[in-house]
């Protein structure tokens, strides 16, 4: 009954995308330990050790553990979980029109290297149509950001990645 409870406990803490197959990802410690093996219970041993130890957050950063600094995530879920995250340093960078967090979610959007100037001077010079107030809440920017970026002819193959 204890192992059935902590079984539980176990699923309820990870997401419910686990449940299909890669969705771990290719690096960290729990990657590593269950490389090859398929499956749920593999997968939820494998994010969770990653999760538990935050190692596989410390690979990507630091290029360690089969983790590399250029992967690409390609997800309109997490543009708009790194938008909710990074809120006022993406508002900050954006107002500068260049940053850290700017970059950042050039990459989970998969800008390509070429427009990546381009679409940090858009967010700069659209700064009051992506941030309309202070206050603004991850769903408002995320439609202002869309909205920038369909109106623009270079940009505007990306708005669906936010």
């Amino acid at each position: 009954m204890k192992y059935a409870a902590g079984l539980v406990l176990t699923l309820a803490m990870v997401p419910g995308v686990v449940f299909a197959n890669n969705n771990v990802g290719s690096c960290g410690w729990g990657s590593k330990l269950f490389k090859g093996q398929s499956g749920l219970f593999p997968q939820v041993l494998a994010v969770t050790t990653n999760g538990s130890f935050g190692n596989q957050t410390f690979a990507i950063t630091s290029g360690t553990s089969g983790c590399t600094r250029d992967g690409v995530v390609t997800s309109s879920w997490a543009s708009k979980a790194f938008i909710g995250s990074n809120i006022n340093k993406l508002a900050m960078d954006a107002s500068r029109g260049e940053g850290e967090s700017i970059d950042s979610l050039a990459s989970i959007m998969n800008v390509a290297s070429e427009d990546k100037a381009h679409f940090s001077a858009a967010l700069q010079s659209n700064f009051a149509q992506i941030f309309p107030s202070k206050d603004a809440d991850t769903e408002t920017v995320v439609a202002g950001l869309k909205s920038v970026l369909s109106q623009d002819t270079q940009l505007s193959q990306y708005a669906g990645n936010v």
